[in-house]
């Protein structure tokens, strides 16, 4: 289907958002009071900030960073993993007039040292002593805040520094709020300009639209971090839910804190999902015995039972009595175990979800919503509903958002969620920006019922030289479905037939052939036993795909692509071409193997 998705009748149930700034957002979720607002860990217990102490503290901020000087429209940069004090010195920013910069904190030193050049920032919030020790490297650094420890450049000492009296700037819903930088694949990040009425505007038509059966008081989890777009929105939805809104400070405490939290709902990125099942897998396999059998089993009927129910029409008497059996003697208990008890949904985004993760995972009785967005709209666009889902999709546009599908099939969408522009290059807003039409570059179809799926990025889509085309993101989806895989990149262009780059878990890999813990991942990479197990499991989740796209020849990488080793952006994408030049040699041979082996067959 091509054209234009307008809001439809089903969309046309509220009115749209009222135009207005992040401050007076802010000032409304927090008027009513309520004992705990926001909870973090302190000293191992959790500790809660009520409503009016966190207004009182903004407010604060705003007076401090006022009287440090800076003016309405300066830039602050926040380089803090999350917490606290992060809602507090963005919130306190914006109440100065200031426009809040998020920097993820373990991002290559060069990209920061360029974020904080071209973005102006007079000021910087940074979370330890340690975090700003590593950014003394970066030249012409501006005044920097710890928020943890005392002393002169402590978040305490600046806070009760502050001025007494603070009269609020006069801000427009138009003014620049959150200059949040995306580096895509290639090249220095683009500051993508978000104004107030861009964030608030969204926050409270996704909130509207997609959040379901989920009331004021309950329980939910923060994971992702706050220099991601998609949980940057996500606190002002928490904070307009008035729900207890607790924050995960470090993603390998989240179990811990799932256990804890047993929160209601909960948004995550697919990577969190895929690590959540090989961790379920990897502790049944560690324990050896039946329930090494009986985990992976449950699993898999759970899997078949919820795709026959979803797709397939139903299950039929057999299964559904596995099924039951599962549920009672290991899926609910996996719940439990993993604090999962009281979810009712997550919402997943940033990424494709496979259908089959997804499956697993409504076996567990626990449906994954997708959404979909970009940073550049502030970000949902699209979101999946409880009453309304369809898996595979990524939703339906929010109230006030317009989709369509260009003659390339590229995506495009227009609205109030769409940004301002790049900071500081007129050249690329304009090439992304059409008659208000935002291409975000993705490749995609609208059905019949109005449900968007993503098919790909526009310009990954790469052909073999046998003139097949490949979308990349298919693939590399199928191949993630395994348990010893947690990341995988396809590579192809001009060449035969694709290849993956994958790293594995290792866990998994040592366990499966019984090796020794003590063996390194550079040394597992290296060895041929890994590397045949690897490829044979490979190709067997490629192998429901077409021909041109099964994936039987692979590259073991020892580590995972990280944002500190240069190979994700802040947004957590792979920068496909840094990993390509970083394992040129690699690629090059094992087509010239191929080559070599056609010469002599």
């Amino acid at each position: 289907m091509q054209g234009r998705i307008s809001c439809s009748s089903e969309r046309a149930f509220m009115m749209l958002p009222a135009r207005q700034t992040l401050p007076q957002l802010v000032r409304e979720a927090l008027a009513e009071p309520r004992a705990q607002a926001l909870l973090e860990r302190v000293d191992g217990k959790w500790t809660p900030t009520s409503s009016s102490a966190l207004l009182e503290r903004v407010e604060r901020l705003a007076a401090a960073i006022v009287g440090a000087g800076l003016k309405t429209g300066d830039r602050v940069a926040l380089i803090s993993h999350d917490c606290v004090d992060w809602i507090a010195c963005a919130f306190g920013t914006l109440f100065a007039g200031c426009v809040v910069v998020p920097i993820y904190p373990t991002q290559a030193l060069d990209q920061m040292g360029f974020i904080l050049e071209h973005s102006g920032a007079t000021l910087i919030f940074v979370d330890t002593p340690a975090a700003l020790e590593r950014l003394s490297q970066v030249p012409n650094l501006p005044r920097a805040i710890v928020m943890s420890g005392a002393g002169e450049t402590s978040l305490r000492s600046f806070e009760t520094h502050a001025p007494k009296e603070f009269t609020p700037p006069s801000l427009s819903p138009d003014d620049l709020a959150v200059l949040i930088y995306t580096s895509g694949t290639t090249g220095n990040p683009k500051g993508v300009m978000l104004t107030h009425d861009n964030i608030a505007f969204d926050a409270r038509s996704a909130k509207h639209y997609g959040f379901q059966a989920i009331e004021p008081g309950e329980d939910v989890l923060s994971v992702l971090p706050y220099s991601h777009i998609f949980e940057h929105t996500v606190i002002y939805i928490y904070l307009l839910g008035s729900l207890r809104y607790s924050i995960s400070h470090d993603p390998s405490a989240l179990l811990a804190d799932l256990r804890d939290v047993r929160p209601v709902s909960m948004t995550a990125v697919p990577r969190i999902f895929d690590r959540v099942l090989a961790g379920v897998n990897a502790t049944a396999l560690a324990r050896g015995g039946l329930q090494a059998k009986l985990v992976p089993w449950a699993l898999r009927v759970g899997h078949d039972y919820a795709y026959a129910k979803t797709f397939g029409g139903g299950p039929g008497f057999g299964l559904a009595m596995r099924y039951r059996v599962a549920r009672t003697l290991v899926l609910n208990k996996i719940r439990k175990r993993l604090g999962l008890d009281r979810i009712r949904y997550f919402t997943s985004g940033s990424a494709a979800l496979h259908v089959d993760t997804a499956m697993i995972f409504l076996g567990l009785g626990l449906p994954i919503m997708q959404g979909y967005g970009l940073t550049e709209t502030s970000p949902v666009t699209t979101v999946s509903r409880l009453s309304t889902n369809d898996y595979g999709a990524v939703g339906k546009p929010i109230p006030g958002v317009e989709l369509r599908i260009a003659e390339d099939g590229e995506v495009l969408t227009r609205g109030r969620h769409v940004m301002k522009g790049y900071y500081r290059d007129a050249a690329a807003t304009a090439e992304a920006i059409e008659d208000g039409w935002l291409h975000t570059g993705d490749v995609g179809t609208i059905d019949e019922k109005g449900f968007l799926r993503i098919t790909d990025r526009k310009k990954e889509v790469f052909k073999t030289s046998g003139g097949k085309f490949i979308a990349p993101s298919r693939v590399e989806s199928a191949i993630k479905r395994s348990i010893y895989v947690t990341q995988a990149m396809v590579v192809g262009d001009g060449r035969p037939h694709p290849t993956a780059i994958v790293n594995a878990n290792w866990e998994l890999v040592r366990a499966a052939l019984g090796i020794p813990a003590e063996v390194t991942p550079e040394k597992l990479a290296a060895r041929d036993d890994v590397l045949k197990f690897l490829t044979h499991e490979v190709a067997k989740q490629t192998a429901d795909l077409a021909i041109f796209e099964q994936t039987r020849r692979i590259i073991v990488i020892p580590q995972e692509f990280t944002v500190e080793s240069g190979f994700l952006s802040p947004a957590m994408k792979i920068k496909r071409r840094v990993v390509e030049q970083r394992y040129a040699a690699e690629i090059d041979a094992v087509y010239q193997t191929d080559r070599h082996a056609h010469a002599h067959a």
